[in-house]
This record gives structure tokens, C-alpha cells and sequence, in this order.
């Protein structure tokens, strides 16, 4: 049903995509028959804005990938610098959920630590969709901003780390094996800055996955049993997740992007102090609006990175072939 919900959504977004296409070249017609420049303007940006979506569709039908069609887990983390790189994580949460809920997802807060004075420690959203991890799943790394602080009283410039890492929900067609005599499981009382992140009960769940040292939390219910059940979900979609990387680095012989948060490997550089810009340094893709950026225009960016991934992928099967 998934499948064919996603396909039937594909073929009713070309049909959109070739009406308005006609009804443009007709304006244009229109317009150059009785030259009316205003009309030929409105219709040139008409041309663009469909390119633009062209464009989105083309990079969307290629996301072939085994979970690409799936929805994700985000997880933020936040570096070493305390409040500092709290807020820092905020704001990517934040850029994330407004991201999502433009592009029509759901997203669901799965865990949330929050810091002593401000921001988040860490957080974990699920959000819901076609090509949720599709489309995010070249987030994961190290983000660096640069701002004059707003817990320095000498107003000084800081630099900031927090990371993001994505990775798939396993639904049922994919089978996840897990030895639970190798997952250790830790109970403990939810925290946060109040409301519904506070619970009075020993209710939220931890696992740690030894072999791996992968460890999950889950906090979001008042139920042990399903913060449980969460938990051991999204521990399954992390050992996936963690195999499809293993796959690609062997295959296009390349460094794993998770790495000390803070310390080389940064995806994206945020500088809002002494200029303004926002450069992803795989593609060199930039903006000199963040303020767009952290409040969730992320497709330039997304585009980019699926469009280089893409790429790669097509010249590595091309020298197999050859």
C-alpha cells in the first residue's frame, strides 16, 4: 500500500508538473500576441519556479535506496561548550521540525534531554513520511556555527558544535536479528524543562547495544512498556542503519561522517557574526541567509548533497561496469 500510495503521488505530481507547463506556454503565446511585458515577466517566473520543482522530482525519483522510502529517526547532539552548544542544538531541532512540517511530515519527539540553562543536550524526533530518510539522510554529521554569543556579557564571538544523525525506521519487510543477551537495559526517570518532558516515574528506557556501543533512550510516554518497545525499535533501525553504512563505505571508499562532534568532519558552516553565510563544504552549495536556513529552507542543500551522492554512486557502477 505504501508503494503504491508513493507511486500514485509521483505520477499525480508529472501530471501537475506537464498541466502547468501547457497553461504557462499558453500565457507566454498570450503575452507575446498582445506584448504584454508584465504577463511575459509573471510567466517567465512561473517557468522558473517549474524548473525548480523539475528539478526536486528528478533527485526524488532516484531515491532507489533499500530504506530511502522510509520513515526517520533525527537525532541532535550537542558538543562539548555547554550552553553554548546547548542553544546550538535547539536551534538545529528546531530547523529540522519547521523543515519537516513545510514538507508535510509528522514529527513525533521520541527523547528529549534538555541542558542546565538553555537548549537540549540531545533530542531524537521521528518524523513520518515519503522519503523521510530519503531525503534527510545526508544530514548526518558535525554543524558548526559562528555567532556573537548571547550568554557572553562581553559579547565576544563563539564557535559552537552540535551533530545531527539520521537513520531509517526498519518496518516489517526488513528483518533486523538482535542477540538481546548482548543489549543491556537501563531504566530511569524522564527529565527536561518541565511540562511534558518531566515524569515522576522510573518509566523512560535505555539500551546499549555492547558489540556496537550503539545506545538508544526513549522517554516520550509515561509507559515503561512503551518506551520499551520504542526503544528496541529504533535500537533495530540504528543496527540497520549501521549495516547500510558499512555497505557504502566499502563500496565508494569513504570515511564514516560521525566522528567527535566538533573536531574535523563538519557537514556545514552557520556563520551568523562578523558576516552572514551558510556553506555546506562537500558541495560548496551557500546561502547569505540563515536566518531562512534555521528556520527550515534546507531543500538547496538537500538537493545538492542526494544530487552529489547520486553521482557518485552512478560513476562507481559505471567503472564496475566497465
Amino acid at each position: 500500500m505504501r508503494e503504491r500510495q508513493r507511486l500514485e503521488e509521483s505520477i499525480a505530481a508529472i501530471s501537475k508538473l506537464e498541466s502547468e507547463l501547457g497553461d504557462t506556454v499558453e500565457l507566454i503565446e498570450l503575452a507575446e500576441s498582445e506584448t504584454d511585458e508584465s504577463v511575459l515577466t509573471e510567466a517567465g517566473e512561473m517557468l522558473q519556479r517549474l524548473r525548480r520543482e523539475a528539478e526536486k522530482r528528478q533527485i526524488e525519483s532516484l531515491l532507489s535506496g533499500e530504506a530511502d522510502a522510509n520513515d526517520a529517526y533525527l537525532e541532535v547532539h550537542a558538543g562539548a561548550g555547554g550552553t553554548e552548544s546547548q542553544d546550538w542544538a535547539e536551534m538545529l531541532l528546531r530547523m529540522y521540525t519547521r523543515w519537516a512540517s513545510e514538507h508535510g511530515y509528522k514529527v513525533e519527539e521520541i527523547g528529549y534531554n534538555a541542558g542546565e540553562e538553555a537548549g537540549i543536550k540531545s533530542a531524537t524526533l521521528l518524523i513520518r513520511g515519503p522519503n523521510a530518510y530519503g531525503w534527510l539522510k545526508t544530514e548526518s554529521g558535525v554543524h558548526r556555527l559562528v555567532r556573537i554569543s548571547p550568554f557572553d556579557s562581553n559579547a565576544r564571538r563563539h564557535t559552537s558544535f552540535a551533530s545531527a544523525w539520521v537513520y531509517p525506521v526498519v518496518d516489517d519487510t526488513i528483518e533486523v536479528e538482535i542477540n538481546e543477551s548482548d543489549v543491556r537495559v537501563d531504566t530511569f526517570r524522564s527529565s527536561g524543562a518541565g511540562g511534558q518532558h518531566v515524569n515522576t516515574t522510573d518509566s523512560a528506557v535505555r539500551l546499549t547495544h555492547i558489540p556496537t556501543g550503539i545506545v538508544v533512550a526513549c522517554q516520550n510516554e509515561r509507559s515503561q512498556h512503551k518506551n520499551r518497545a520504542t526503544a528496541w525499535a529504533m535500537l533495530r533501525a540504528r543496527l540497520y542503519e549501521a549495516e547500510l553504512q558499512r555497505r557504502e563505505e566499502e563500496a565508494m571508499a569513504e570515511a564514516a561522517t560521525k566522528t567527535d562532534i566538533g573536531w574535523g568532519h563538519q557537514i556545514r558552516s552557520y556563520v551568523l557574526q562578523p558576516y552572514q553565510m551558510v556553506k555546506d563544504l562537500r558541495t560548496g552549495v551557500e546561502t547569505s541567509n540563515p536566518t531562512a536556513v534555521l528556520d527550515g529552507d534546507l531543500d538547496a542543500f538537500l538537493e545538492a548533497s542526494l544530487a552529489q551522492r547520486i553521482d557518485r554512486t552512478s560513476q562507481r557502477e559505471a567503472a564496475e561496469a566497465g
